[in-house]
């Protein structure tokens, strides 16, 4: 298991649609396991493989520590709630910088796990929202897409602000 170096915007390759999963072997167990601790390390609570510079549809979560890690590959939205609601989001490429998004409050999800066998799961909750901000990303959609544009350039600003503060 490795940590691995941190794809930071504005890098186009956040920007590009990840292809799928295709090979389900120990290279794909290695690449989530280094995911799972490249994500522990950021701190944060998931990931992609996009966000270290693969650009396959591999995703990690884990919302309550190492016991409650999740992986999914290929992950697909089957279905949302009408009902929305708000929550605070950030993302390990763009530390230092979060904002509310609107989101549906439940999801259906399709996905395989590490061995390849479909998988379907609903969810609610934190569960739900780091979904689909995680499967935006590997559709190459940045979190602050979902942004409108007055609260996009606030949030770019204070966040090369912070990137000139620390280098």
């Amino acid at each position: 298991m490795t940590i691995r170096p941190i794809v930071r915007f504005p890098d186009e390759r956040l920007r590009r649609p990840c292809q799928p999963v295709t090979r389900f072997d120990d290279a794909l167990a290695a690449l989530a396991a280094d995911l799972t601790q490249t994500m522990r390390a950021a701190p944060g609570i998931g990931i992609t493989a996009a966000h270290i510079g693969e650009p396959i549809r591999l995703v990690v979560i884990e919302l309550d520590g190492p016991q409650s890690t999740r992986i999914y590959a290929n992950p697909e939205i089957e279905w949302t709630s009408e009902e929305v609601g708000m929550h605070t989001e950030g993302s390990v490429s763009m530390p230092g910088v979060v904002e509310e998004v609107a989101r549906p409050l439940r999801i259906r999800v399709r996905y395989q796990d590490l061995a390849g066998a479909s998988r379907i799961e609903e969810t609610d909750g934190l569960l739900a929202v780091c979904l689909q901000h995680e499967i935006d990303q590997l559709e190459g959609i940045f979190w602050i897409d979902r942004l409108s544009r007055l609260k996009r350039d606030r949030i770019v600003k204070k966040f090369r602000k912070l990137q000139m503060d620390r280098g």
